[in-house]
């Protein structure tokens, strides 16, 4: 089983860290494939708590090489900050790899950010404003900068230069202030050298690895229902976290894929704008976001929360092409009396056959429920499948009846070692 990739299944913020660091133990290299450092990944060992946006789950082993891969978009201030707090609390960076072909964000993608987002008015996307889109929109105009180019100084500073200048042109025809030009060559020019030492040709590293008898992770962020193709557009990010992506991302082919996992909570949240099938308003809502502590790990803001969806779930089987699922946070649920899964949308009476295609379509279904006991007592304490309550296995029979994917991994509480495994991963 040399290639495992994870991959979200709903909207983010699924617990894809926790798992990834579950995993992460028996693999030689852990690789982020996509996104930015609008991802916001926490890990709680013991009593610490990591949050992590760019610098991959698996940097907290020391056997793991974490790679940021060539489908990453990174903003350099970002990454050196994350890797001094690491370092600051003994958590060691210097396996880190970057990728020489993942694309560099600068002042002015954020700025591009802010302003598309001020000129949609009550229409907003709901991005985090970090300039993620405008830097895979230059990646994808071909007017990108690589972090390869910062091995040849004179060219970098040349490419900032004149990119920094281009845009200035543009700020002037819209009235907008203009960058200091020579200050912002001077700032990456500093963060050039210091990334040299992260640098490395990824995709021949990590096939040199596979043919050497490496297990590699594949670690996605954000989630499918977030893809540029396959999510809920517009409202999605400008990647493709989906599994499909990670091979695009990290340079390893889908024939060296063997296992596909998917994390789902066992409610689910989405952040911003967006259609919402079974979200869940006033106290019940406020409930579930106090209780699983539903806040953005990178901006904060709060999470919309809504019973989980199989429908949702189902349509990221066949997009993924998952071999097993990772149904987390169900700790959060241990206090209902009832809880709630969607199992199918009806539209105007008829029951629809799959997840619709358009974002339009599906702000006007109307969810089919299935009723659960809620099992109203803590899991934090089950590390077995018959330590889990007669209601939980009901759930968890549930999930796999309309996915047709085994659930490998019921996560019980916030830590490490909070989780029970089945079947094989056991």
């Amino acid at each position: 089983m040399p290639v495992t990739v994870v991959v979200g299944t709903q909207w983010g913020d699924e617990g894809k860290a926790k798992v990834i660091d579950l995993l992460a133990g028996s693999h030689s290299h852990v690789v982020r494939y996509q996104g930015g450092h609008n991802a916001g990944h926490t890990v709680v060992v013991g009593d610490q708590r990591y949050a992590l946006q760019l610098v991959p789950s698996g940097v907290l082993y020391e056997t793991v090489v974490p790679v940021i891969g060539n489908g990453v978009v990174v903003d350099l201030p970002t990454l050196f900050a994350e890797i001094d707090t690491l370092e600051s609390r003994g958590v060691s960076c210097k396996r880190l790899r970057v990728s020489t072909l993942a694309h560099l964000i600068f002042p002015w993608h954020q700025r591009h950010d802010a302003m598309s987002e001020a000129l949609r008015g009550d229409a907003k996307l709901g991005t985090t404003l970090k300039g993620i889109g405008p830097a895979y929109a230059d990646k994808v105009k071909r007017i990108g900068v690589r972090a390869g180019e910062v091995r040849d100084r004179e060219r970098f500073r040349v490419a900032v230069k004149e990119r920094a200048t281009q845009e200035n042109a543009l700020f002037a025809s819209l009235g907008e202030p203009l960058m200091d030009v020579d200050a912002v060559v001077a700032q990456y020019d500093e963060y050039a050298q210091r990334l040299l030492a992260y640098l490395d040709d990824t995709v021949n590293m990590l096939h040199g690895a596979l043919e050497r008898g490496a297990n590699i992770l594949l670690e996605g962020a954000q989630a499918t229902f977030l893809d540029i193709d396959h999510g809920t557009y517009p409202f999605v990010t400008s990647s493709n976290p989906t599994a499909g992506g990670a091979c695009a991302g990290s340079g390893i082919g889908p024939r060296d894929i063997s296992r596909v996992v998917g994390i789902a909570k066992a409610y689910t949240t989405r952040v911003g704008a967006g259609p919402f099938p079974t979200e869940v308003h006033g106290e019940l809502g406020d409930r579930i976001v106090d209780i699983g502590h539903e806040f953005g790990t990178v901006t904060g803001r709060r999470r919309r929360p809504g019973w989980l969806d199989l429908v949702m779930l189902r349509h990221a089987v066949r997009v993924n092409s998952l071999t097993d699922i990772a149904l987390t946070k169900l700790d959060v649920l241990d206090d209902f009396d009832t809880i709630r899964v969607c199992v199918g949308y009806q539209l105007e009476g008829r029951e629809l056959q799959g997840f619709p295609d358009d974002a339009e379509t599906l702000a006007r279904v109307e969810c089919v429920y299935v009723d659960i006991p809620g099992w109203k007592q803590s899991l934090r304490a089950c590390r077995r499948e018959a330590d889990l309550p007669r209601e939980v296995l009901l759930l968890l029979s549930l999930v796999e009846q309309h996915t047709k994917v085994p659930v490998s991994v019921v996560g019980v509480g916030p830590e490490r070692d909070d989780v029970v495994l089945r079947g094989a991963s056991s």
